[in-house]
C-alpha cells in the first residue's frame, strides 16, 4: 500500500468512526421541511419513517395520543398516522400561520399574521378565544410573527419578526415586557426561572436571556467550525443544558450542510443530521427520545 492509499484508508476509517459516533448519540425526531411541503417523521438512524404533504410547514408535535398536530401557512391540522383528518383550522386569505401550540385544556394555540391575532381552538377547530395583536402600519402578514407559546400563568410569548423583539403579553394581550433582538426572532422557548432561549433568524445568532432581558449565553454565526448560523429558526433546550438549533437553509444554502443541530453549554458540537437527497430544510424539530408531555410544555423548553 502506497503513502497515499494509506492516508485514504485512514482517512476514511476517522470519518466512519466519526459518523458512528454521531449516530450513537442520533435522535429520533418529528420536524417541518419548509422547502419541501411535508412534516416528516425520522428514526434513529436516519430513515423517514412517516411524511404528512402540507404547503411550508411552520411548526409541529407528536401528541401523547399518537397523532400529529401540525400548522401550515394556510391554517392547523390534527391528523393520524394513517392521514386521517381530526379536525383542521383553515386560516382567512391574505393571513399565514407560523405557530401552534398544544394547551392542557384541551386547546391548540394558533398565532395569525395578517388578522393580527393570536387564536385558543377548541377540539373541533373552532375559535374559543382570540386575543388582538398589534404590528406596525405596512408590516406584510409574512413579516409579522413567528414561534408563539402559551406560559403556565397564562401569559403569551410571541416573536415579532418584523420588529426584532420579542414580546411578552398578559391574557388580554397587554403588552409586559418587549426584548429587542439583533435579527427577526423565529423562537422563544420558555426556560426555568423566567429565561428565554431565543433564535435570532437572519441575525445568525442564538440567545439566552434572563427574566431582564440581559443576555446569559449566546451562539454566533462562526462558533461551530464548519457549520455557520444560517437562519436559526427553531430550537430546544435538552435536560442534559444542550441545545438543538434548526439552522435554516432556506435562503441559497440547500444542500450545503447539516439542517439540524446539538451542542453543549461550550459549543462543542454533540450531533447534526444532514440528508441531502431526502431533505430541503428544517425549520421547527420535536425530538421524540426526550422524556415528558407536550400538552403540558414538558417537551420544548
Amino acid at each position: 500500500m502506497t503513502p497515499l492509499h494509506r492516508t485514504v484508508a485512514a482517512f476514511a476509517l476517522f470519518l466512519a468512526l466519526f459518523r458512528s459516533t454521531l449516530l450513537a448519540d442520533s435522535h429520533p425526531f418529528l420536524c417541518c421541511d419548509y422547502n419541501d411541503g411535508a412534516v416528516k417523521l425520522v428514526s434513529g438512524d436516519g430513515r423517514i419513517e412517516w411524511s404528512h404533504p402540507c404547503k411550508a410547514p411552520q411548526d409541529c408535535w407528536r401528541l401523547p395520543n399518537g397523532h400529529f398536530l401540525l400548522c401550515h401557512v394556510a391554517g392547523v391540522t390534527e391528523v393520524t398516522l394513517e392521514h386521517r383528518v381530526i379536525w383542521e383550522y383553515q386560516a382567512p386569505k391574505e393571513s399565514e400561520v407560523h405557530s401552534c401550540q398544544p394547551l392542557p385544556n384541551g386547546r391548540t394555540l394558533v398565532v395569525e399574521g395578517g388578522t393580527q391575532r393570536i387564536l385558543e381552538l377548541d377540539s373541533q377547530g373552532h375559535i374559543a378565544a382570540s386575543i388582538p395583536l398589534s404590528s406596525k402600519p405596512g408590516t406584510h402578514a409574512h413579516n409579522q410573527y413567528r414561534g408563539t407559546r402559551k406560559l403556565a400563568n397564562g401569559h403569551y410569548l410571541v416573536c415579532f419578526k418584523g420588529e426584532n423583539r420579542v414580546v411578552e403579553l398578559d391574557a388580554q394581550g397587554k403588552e409586559l415586557r418587549s426584548i429587542p433582538v439583533s435579527g427577526d426572532p423565529h423562537a422563544a422557548v420558555p426556560l426555568e426561572g423566567g429565561r428565554l432561549l431565543i433564535t435570532c433568524g437572519d441575525g445568525h445568532k442564538v440567545i439566552e436571556v434572563d427574566d431582564a432581558g440581559r443576555t446569559l449565553w449566546e451562539l454566533n454565526e462562526l462558533d461551530i467550525p464548519g457549520n455557520p448560523l444560517r437562519l436559526t429558526a427553531g430550537c430546544q433546550r435538552l435536560p442534559n443544558g444542550n441545545t438543538v438549533i434548526c439552522n435554516y437553509l432556506g435562503h441559497g444554502h440547500v444542500g450545503t450542510q447539516p439542517c439540524v443541530f446539538e451542542i453543549t453549554r461550550d459549543k462543542r458540537l454533540v450531533w447534526f443530521f444532514r440528508d441531502d437527497a431526502h431533505f430541503k430544510t428544517i425549520n421547527q424539530i420535536q425530538l421524540l427520545d426526550i422524556p415528558g408531555n407536550v400538552v403540558k410544555g414538558e417537551i420544548r423548553r
